[in-house]
């Protein structure tokens, strides 16, 4: 059965453990590249990351944005959005729809 989990600072994603998500306490960059890819490892479908520690690791998280699993979906840290998890569902929408809809 495919897990769901949530990485980002502390005070972001500890929340999300009372919905049931695993949740990973990263801020660096070096340790937020090992866990994402330790993760996509195992069996996670669904990696949420906050937009934050995102541009820390863009290229990694690059990697996944072709593969089926695991979905690497951005979301809005503590400190609010940055709009990179919208731009990022703008453009995967224009590439699904062949146009922008917006």
């Amino acid at each position: 059965m495919y897990k769901i989990a949530v990485m980002g600072d502390r005070d972001s994603v500890l929340g999300f453990r009372a919905l049931g998500l695993d949740t990973y306490f990263v801020e660096q960059a070096d340790e937020a590249r090992h866990t994402l890819h330790r993760l996509a490892r195992e069996d996670y479908a669904i990696i949420y990351v906050t937009e934050q520690l995102s541009t820390l690791i863009a290229a990694d998280i690059a990697k996944y944005k072709t593969s089926v699993t695991p979905a690497v979906i951005l979301i809005p840290g503590k400190s609010g959005s940055l709009g990179l998890g919208a731009q990022a569902l703008q453009t995967a929408i224009e590439r699904a729809v062949g146009a922008d809809i917006g």
